[in-house]
């Protein structure tokens, strides 16, 4: 779970006519250097910048950023074209010849979604193996000394709701890096010795998993939210359900879901476009597309009610979760919800909870909120981490702060604030031709609207103070969430029970 933030509201509109990337980063970095610059180096009370909010109207600084003027400039995203080869797999390419390398991000419709749940981990397992394992035409140190004396790089992965493989190459090489690229995508062997050493790795991972609270912290609130989805799986599985994976079981699921028409594939970099296509069609010409029969994934069942957890471990900080289910990636009120999101506690220290738990109360250095949006119904969820004897003190702060939002329009300074964040971090969503086509094979994965770049800032300007209270009452709800603590309850300010009755969960080790 990433969170971009910004604390700085930056009010200039971008407009380049003709886009070159690096120029664009440089005029942004000299921009944001000189916001930074223009911060005092203590506020009010002695402390130094980066313990209190970044954007304060009061201070010297923001009074220096107010009187800056710039002409509106407008910036338009380049694109990337959309082709379809002859076997169905989507390309979005974007060419880009500053640098002599050509990078291939392919995105496969899969993932640990569809793998039993008897067998959870093998998704994981496969995308760790197709890589590490070699393929039918080449062992594991083959590739890795024809990569290296190419210097070039292939990653693949399999996560919750996704596939994914990549390459970096050298123009020079791009015809023997796509070949084994290729080669990887379509033949991996799953050698026996290669799945034994990478499950091995896995498990080892699985037991350190309870030396650190905060996987403790959201392994646990992920089954609490989803006890009977697959999204309340690990997507790396369980001691139980490793052991039950047999090479025949990752040959078959690979055979399912790879094919050519189940894939999107974003290039860039330094190559002509047409030559691209000719490359590929060639590559690709003997993979033919196949029908992909997905399994059923039962629909998330959207239920709220109060659940308060307690997972003991003897550590003077308590690591706090709460939260509940929320919106998926499509949701119509997306954007609304992601600035309501940012006012309350995913913008800067100046956000709500932040405010309040951290610079008011000094109960916590890290505390924030966020929603998770996937395919189906995600979470919303505020995390805390808190000397034990203010546990109990920081989670009512944030629970009263959840209310307030939900009681009247958030300020028109706040929301501004947050529009002007979303809007002028936009450009940085181009930062590269690689992100820029990475982002489209997103878009479109994610069964986005094609123009989704086109009418972000639209879209994000159209929000208003009535939509921030709306979408706050519909989702936030501060008597019905989960409530999770790991922590010593012995070193509590107060009783957990004052926030209903306590579930202890135990904690079990692995051998």
């Amino acid at each position: 779970m990433r969170h971009k933030k910004m604390g700085l509201a930056l009010t200039m509109k971008l407009r380049v006519p003709h886009p070159d990337l690096r120029i664009r980063q440089s005029i942004w970095s000299i921009f944001v250097l000189i916001l930074f610059l223009a911060q005092p180096l203590y506020a009010q009370h002695g402390h130094p910048t980066e313990e209190t909010p970044l954007v304060k109207p009061a201070s010297p600084g923001a009074r220096l950023v107010s009187q800056l003027h710039f002409k509106p400039l407008e910036f338009t995203p380049p694109k990337a074209q959309r082709k379809v080869l002859s076997n169905g797999m989507i390309l979005y390419l974007l060419e880009d010849h500053d640098l002599p390398i050509v990078n291939i991000m392919a995105t496969i419709r899969t993932g640990s979604i569809y793998e039993p749940a008897e067998k959870a981990g093998l998704a994981s397992l496969i995308g760790i193996v197709m890589r590490a394992g070699g393929t039918t035409n080449r062992s594991a140190e083959k590739i890795n000394e024809e990569l290296e004396y190419i210097a070039a790089s292939v990653e693949t992965a399999i996560a919750r709701e996704e596939g994914s493989a990549s390459l970096s190459v050298m123009k020079k090489d791009l015809d023997k890096g796509m070949e084994i690229f290729a080669d990887i995508l379509r033949k991996p062997a799953f050698p026996e010795d290669k799945i034994k050493q990478k499950r091995e790795e896995v498990l080892e991972g699985i037991r350190r998993e309870n030396d650190n609270p905060a996987n403790i912290l959201f392994r646990e609130f992920r089954r609490l939210l989803y006890p009977s989805h697959p999204y309340g799986r690990k997507v790396e599985g369980y001691p139980d359900t490793l052991a039950r994976i047999t090479r025949e079981d990752m040959v078959e699921f690979h055979k399912k879901y790879f094919h050519p028409n189940n894939i999107l594939m974003g290039i860039a970099g330094d190559f002509d476009t047409q030559e691209m296509l000719n490359k590929l069609e060639k590559l690709f010409k003997d993979w033919p597309k196949a029908e992909v029969s997905f399994p059923n994934v039962p629909p998330v069942q959207e239920e709220f009610h109060k659940s308060v957890n307690y997972i003991y471990k003897d550590i003077n900080q308590s690591n706090v979760v709460l939260g509940h289910l929320a919106i998926e990636r499509t949701n119509p009120d997306y954007f609304s919800v992601m600035l309501l999101n940012f006012i309350l506690g995913g913008g800067s220290f100046a956000s709500r909870i932040p405010e309040k738990v951290r610079s008011e109360e000094g109960l916590a250095y890290s505390v924030y909120s966020a929603f998770q949006t996937p395919r189906d119904k995600g979470f919303f969820f505020v995390n805390c981490q808190t000397k034990a004897e203010s546990t109990c003190r920081a989670i009512s702060l944030s629970l009263g702060e959840i209310e307030k939002i939900k009681e009247e329009p958030v300020k028109e300074e706040e929301l501004v604030t947050a529009k002007d964040t979303f809007t002028n971090q936009f450009v940085f969503l181009f930062t590269s031709s690689s992100a820029i086509a990475s982002h489209m094979v997103n878009i479109e994965y994610q069964g986005l609207p094609l123009d989704y770049l086109d009418t972000y800032v639209e879209k994000v300007k159209a929000v208003t103070r009535e939509d921030e209270l709306r979408v706050a009452k519909k989702y936030l709800h501060p008597n019905n969430y989960i409530l999770l603590v790991v922590g010593n309850q012995e070193k509590f300010d107060k009783l957990l029970s004052e926030f209903g009755k306590v579930n202890t969960i135990e904690l079990k080790g692995v051998d």
